[in-house]
C-alpha cells in the first residue's frame, strides 16, 4: 500500500509522553528468566507463530508462477484450460482459504485450550504444519491443485489455533513482571515469519517455475528442530491449577520454571491462583463467556483490538507499496527488494516490543500508535491523490510507508496479540483469546476480499478507513482500556466488568 507526506519532526511529536512503570511490588522485582522458560518461549516462537507468518508472507512472490502451474494442471487433468475469471477465482480460493482455515482454527482454540491444556493445543499445531508441508512438498510432483488447497487450508486451521493459544500459554507461564514481554513474542514471530517467507520465495533462492513447492514447505524444518526438545516443556500452571484443580502438578511446573530457590515466589504465585479459584468469575464455555455482562466490556476490547489491528491498513501498505516504490523511480526488482525492506524495518521494529511492552504503559503506548499510524494514512490518502502532479508525492509516500510501519509496531502491532491474557482470568480467558483471534482473522480476510475492489472504486480515498479505524481505537483505548502493566489479572478484571459504566485507572 502506500504512505505519504513529508511530516517536519514537529508534526510527528505524539500529543502523549511515554510513561516508564514503576516495578510495583517485591515479587515483580525478583523474578528473572528461567532457562526453561526462556527455551520454550523462543522454541514456540520459532516452531508456531514464525510458520504462521511464512504461510502469509510466502505466497505472494511466486503467485505468477503457481497461477500458471494451476492452469497447466487442470488443463492436464480435465482436459480444458482456465479462463482468465476462472483462474483468478482458483487463485483467490487459495488464498484465502489460509484465512479460513485460520478462523475456524481461531474458534476451536478455546475448547481444545480448556480440554487437553495449552501446550497440547501446539503439539497440534506443529502436527498440522507437517501435514501441510508434506502437502505442498507433493502437490506439485502429484500434479494435484487439490493436495495445494488442502494444505492451505490445514496450515490455515495451524495457524488460527496458534494465534489463540501461544499468547495465552506464554503469558501463564511468564512470571507477572514478564507477561507483557513474552505476550509480544507471538506478534515478533509472526512479522519475522512473513519476511522468511519473503525471502524464501525469492527467484533467487525458492521462487522459480520448479521450486516454489519448497519454499511452501521449508518452514517445516524449523519445526522440527524446535520441537526436538517439546517433552521438556512445561504444561501452564494456572491451566492446572484453575481448569483441572491439579495443585500438586501446578505446584511442581511453577518449581520448573522459577527454579528451586523461588519457593517463596511460587507461594505467592499459588495465592494469587487459589484466590482465582474462590472468584466467582470463573464461566468457561462460549456461551458462558458471551451471556455473562461483565465480559462484555473486555470482549469488545480484545475484538477491537485484533480486528482492528487487521484493519488499521499494515496489510494494505504492504499490498500497495511496491507500486509506490515504482513510481518513485524503482525498477520492478528494486521495488520488490525496497519492499522486502519495508518487511526487514517491521521486523526490526517489532524487536523492541519485549522491551517496550516490560517497560511502557499500554494504554499510552497504544494511544501513541494509533494517534500517529493515522496521521500517516491520512497523509497516504491525500499525497496519493496528488502524486501525478508534484514530482517529489512519490519520495513522500516512502517516507509515510516507513514512518507509519515505525509507528504501528510501538502499540497496534504487539499489545493485541496478548492483551486478552492481561484482562482475563484463567478460565474465560481461552473463549476471549478465541474471539480475538476470530475477529482478526475475519478482518484479515475481509481486507483481501474488499480491498482490490475498493482501491478500483475509491482510488487513494481507499486509505480514509483506515485512518478512522486508528482514531476509533485510541479512543476506544481512551475511555476503557484499564492500564494492565504490573497488574494480576484478577485486579484488572473488576475494573472492566461493568461494561461501559466502567471507571477505568
Amino acid at each position: 500500500m502506500s504512505a505519504h507526506n513529508n511530516f517536519e519532526a514537529e508534526h510527528l511529536n505524539p500529543p502523549f509522553k511515554v510513561e516508564i512503570a514503576p516495578q510495583q511490588t517485591e515479587i515483580n522485582q525478583k523474578q528473572t528468566w528461567s532457562k526453561l522458560l526462556l527455551l520454550v518461549a523462543f522454541a514456540t516462537t520459532l516452531g508456531a507463530a514464525v510458520p504462521t507468518g511464512y504461510c502469509i508472507g510466502v505466497i505472494n512472490a511466486p503467485a505468477t508462477l503457481m497461477k500458471s502451474w494451476c492452469n497447466e494442471t487442470v488443463h492436464e487433468k480435465y482436459g480444458s484450460w482456465m479462463s482468465p475469471g476462472g483462474l483468478d477465482v482458483l487463485w483467490s480460493s487459495v488464498v484465502s482459504v489460509f484465512l479460513i482455515g485460520g478462523a475456524i482454527g481461531s474458534l476451536g482454540g478455546a475448547g481444545l485450550a480448556n480440554k487437553f491444556g495449552r501446550k497440547a493445543c501446539l503439539f497440534i499445531c506443529a502436527v498440522l504444519f507437517i501435514i501441510g508441508a508434506v502437502l505442498f512438498f507433493f502437490c506439485r510432483a502429484a500434479k494435484s491443485v487439490e493436495m495445494l488447497l488442502l494444505g492451505r487450508l490445514i496450515v490455515g486451521l495451524a495457524s488460527g489455533l496458534v494465534t489463540a493459544t501461544q499468547p495465552m500459554y506464554l503469558a501463564e507461564l511468564a512470571p507477572p513482571a514478564q507477561r507483557g514481554t513474552l505476550g509480544v513474542f507471538c506478534g515478533v514471530g509472526v512479522t519475522g515469519g512473513v519476511v522468511v517467507g519473503q525471502v524464501f520465495s525469492l527467484a533467487d533462492i525458492f521462487g522459480t517455475a520448479e521450486r516454489w513447492h519448497y519454499a511452501l514447505s521449508a518452514y517445516v524444518l524449523l519445526i522440527i528442530v524446535c520441537y526436538l526438545p517439546s517433552l521438556l516443556f512445561p504444561e501452564s500452571p494456572k491451566f492446572l491449577y484453575v481448569i483441572k484443580s491439579n495443585r500438586e502438578a501446578a505446584k511442581r511446573e511453577l518449581m520448573r520454571l522459577r527454579g528451586p530457590d523461588a519457593i517463596k515466589l511460587v507461594d505467592q504465585e499459588i495465592a494469587i491462583m487459589q484466590a482465582e479459584v474462590n472468584d466467582d468469575m470463573q464461566s468457561s464455555s462460549f456461551g458462558d463467556v458471551l451471556r455473562d455482562k461483565r465480559f462484555l466490556l473486555p470482549l469488545i476490547i480484545v475484538c477491537c483490538f485484533q480486528g482492528g489491528q487487521q484493519l488499521s491498513g499494515i496489510n494494505a501498505i504492504f499490498y500497495y507499496s511496491v507500486s509506490i516504490f515504482t513510481k518513485a523511480g524503482f525498477s520492478e526488482q528494486n521495488a520488490q527488494w525496497a519492499n522486502l525492506g519495508a518487511g526487514c524495518l517491521n521486523l526490526c521494529i517489532s524487536l523492541l516490543g519485549p522491551l517496550l511492552m516490560a517497560t511502557c504503559k499500554r494504554r499510552t503506548l497504544m494511544m501513541l500508535s494509533s494517534s500517529i499510524c493515522s496521521i500517516f494514512l491520512f497523509s497516504i490518502a491525500f499525497v496519493l491523490y496528488y502524486i501525478e502532479s508534484v514530482s517529489w508525492f512519490a519520495w513522500a509516500c516512502i517516507v509515510c510507508i516507513m514512518g507509519y510501519i515505525f509507528f504501528y509496531q510501538f502499540g497496534l502491532g504487539p499489545i493485541p496479540y496478548f492483551i486478552g491474557s492481561e484482562l482475563f482470568e484463567v478460565a474465560p480467558r481461552p473463549v476471549a483469546m478465541s474471539m480475538g483471534s476470530l475477529a482478526s482473522w475475519a478482518c484479515n480476510f475481509i481486507i483481501g476480499m474488499a480491498f482490490p475492489s475498493l482501491q478500483s472504486a475509491w482510488g487513494a480515498f481507499v486509505f480514509l478507513p483506515f485512518s478512522i479505524t486508528c482514531v476509533l481505537l485510541c479512543l476506544l483505548t481512551k475511555f476503557y482500556l484499564p492500564e494492565t502493566l504490573g497488574r494480576d489479572p484478577s485486579e484488572v478484571a473488576p475494573l472492566v466488568a461493568k461494561g461501559f459504566r466502567s471507571k477505568i485507572k
